[in-house]
C-alpha cells in the first residue's frame, strides 16, 4: 500500500481513482475514450521518436495515425502535459417542434480538471451524419457559442467562439475551437453555462441541427459529442511531497550478457571495474500497473520500463561512464582523501517522459504526460 501511495504521488494523483463500472460490459465504446486511446498511441509513438530531439513532435506533422477522428495540431499536443476528455452531461434542443431559431445546447463538468494547470487549447467535437430534408444540397453555416448569461424573460447572452461552413451532405467529425470558453469556466465555475450550436443556410434560414445530421446524446455511443481540453502545468511545484528514499526493486544481472538493444551505446553489461564490480550503467526496472491491481482505471499502458542507475564510479573514469568533469575531479580527490570526499555517484544523465491514459472517478478519460520518468542513460556525477 505504501508503494502504491508513492507511485500515485509520482503520477500527481492524490488517491486511487475509482471510476464507475459501465452500465453494460458489452456496450460499444464511446467516442471520447476511442479518441483518447488513439491520441495516447500517437503520443507514445512520438515520445519514442523524440529521444534525440525534444522538438521533433512540433517540427513534423504528428498524430496522423488517429483512426477515429481528425487529429488536433501537433503543436497543441506537444505543448500539453495533460489532455482531458469531457462527456456531454446535459443536452437541450430547440428543434422543429419549437419556434425558430433552432439550436442545440451542451454542458460539460469541469470540476475534475487538474489543479495548478492552465488551458492551452480546447476543442468541441461533434459528429455530422448525412442530413435529411430540403437543405441537403445547400451550404450550411455551423456556429458554436458560449452561453455567457441566461435570462428568464429574454434570450441568453451569447459569445461567438467558432464557425464552420460545409456542404449539407458532409459526413464526419466537426472540430470547433472553444478555448476561450474553457478559460472562462476555469476562472469561475459559475460562468459554465454550456455551449450552444446553431445551423443556418446561406440565406440566413435556421436549420434544426438534428435535421442537418448533427448527432447528440441519442446518437450511437461511438459518435456522441464531447470536449477535449489541453492543459500545461503552471510554473512552480505542484506535486505531493514524497518520502526521501522510496523503495526500489533491483534485479540481479548476469555478468556475461551481450549488449541489450535497449541499452545506450557504450554502457554494456560485460563492463566491470578492475576488482570485479560492475561499473555505472543502466539496469532494468519495470513498473507493472497490472501487478498493482490498477487496470480497472488505467487504460494504457499496462506498465512501463523506468530503469535505474547503479554501479561503481571508480578511478579512472573512462568514456563509457559518461562522467562529468566534476566527477573526475571528485574521484581524484577521493583517491587522496577517501575519508573526506566520497566517490562520485552513479545517477541518470538523461531522462524522458512517459504518458498514462486513465479514467478519473467521474469516468472522464485523462491523458497525462509525466516528465522525467524513464532513465535513458546513466553516468558518474
Amino acid at each position: 500500500r505504501d508503494v502504491q501511495r508513492e507511485i500515485l504521488a509520482v503520477l500527481g494523483l492524490p488517491g486511487r481513482p475509482r471510476p464507475r463500472p459501465p452500465a453494460a460490459s458489452r456496450a460499444p465504446a464511446a467516442a471520447a475514450p476511442l479518441f483518447m486511446l488513439d491520441l495516447y498511441h500517437a503520443v507514445a509513438g512520438e515520445e519514442e521518436e523524440e529521444a534525440e530531439e525534444e522538438e521533433a513532435a512540433v517540427s513534423r506533422p504528428v498524430l496522423t495515425g488517429l483512426s477515429t477522428q481528425s487529429p488536433p495540431p501537433g503543436s497543441v499536443v506537444s505543448r500539453a502535459d495533460t489532455v482531458v476528455s469531457l462527456v456531454n452531461m446535459v443536452e437541450q434542443d430547440r428543434d422543429i417542434f419549437s419556434p425558430k431559431p433552432y439550436w442545440k445546447e451542451f454542458r460539460f463538468d469541469l470540476t475534475q480538471v487538474p489543479t495548478g494547470e492552465s488551458v492551452t487549447a480546447a476543442e468541441f467535437r461533434i459528429y455530422k451524419a448525412r442530413g435529411v430534408g430540403r437543405h441537403v444540397n445547400n451550404t450550411l453555416h455551423v456556429s458554436i457559442y458560449e452561453i455567457a448569461a441566461e435570462h428568464s424573460n429574454r434570450e441568453s447572452d451569447l459569445f461567438l467562439l467558432d464557425v464552420q461552413d460545409l456542404r449539407a451532405g458532409t459526413e464526419g467529425w466537426l472540430v470547433f475551437d472553444v478555448t476561450a470558453a474553457s478559460n472562462h469556466w476555469l476562472v469561475d465555475r459559475k460562468y459554465n453555462l454550456g455551449l450552444r450550436l446553431y445551423v443556418e443556410t446561406d440565406d440566413g434560414h435556421s436549420v434544426d441541427p438534428g435535421s442537418a445530421g448533427l448527432l447528440g446524446r441519442r446518437g450511437p455511443r461511438s459518435k456522441q459529442p464531447f470536449m477535449v481540453t489541453f492543459f500545461r502545468a503552471s510554473p512552480g511545484p505542484a506535486r505531493v511531497a514524497r518520502a526521501a528514499k522510496p523503495p526500489r526493486r533491483r534485479q540481479p544481472k548476469k555478468t556475461n550478457d551481450l549488449p541489450h538493444p535497449n541499452k545506450l551505446p557504450g554502457i554494456f553489461d560485460d563492463v566491470h571495474a578492475t576488482d570485479g564490480r560492475q561499473v555505472c550503467r543502466r539496469h532494468e526496472l519495470y513498473v507493472s500497473f497490472q501487478d498493482l491491481g490498477w487496470l480497472d482505471w488505467v487504460i494504457a499502458p499496462q506498465g512501463y520500463s523506468a530503469y535505474y542507475c547503479e554501479g561503481e564510479c571508480a578511478f579512472p573514469l573512462d568514456s563509457c561512464m559518461n562522467a562529468t568533469n566534476h566527477a573526475i575531479l571528485q574521484s581524484l580527490v577521493h583517491l587522496m582523501k577517501p575519508e573526506a570526499v566520497p566517490k562520485a555517484c552513479c545517477a541518470p544523465t538523461k531522462l524522458s517522459a512517459t504518458s498514462v491514459l486513465y479514467y478519473d472517478s467521474n469516468n472522464n478519460v485523462i491523458l497525462k504526460k509525466h516528465r522525467n520518468m524513464v532513465v535513458k542513460s546513466c553516468g558518474c556525477h
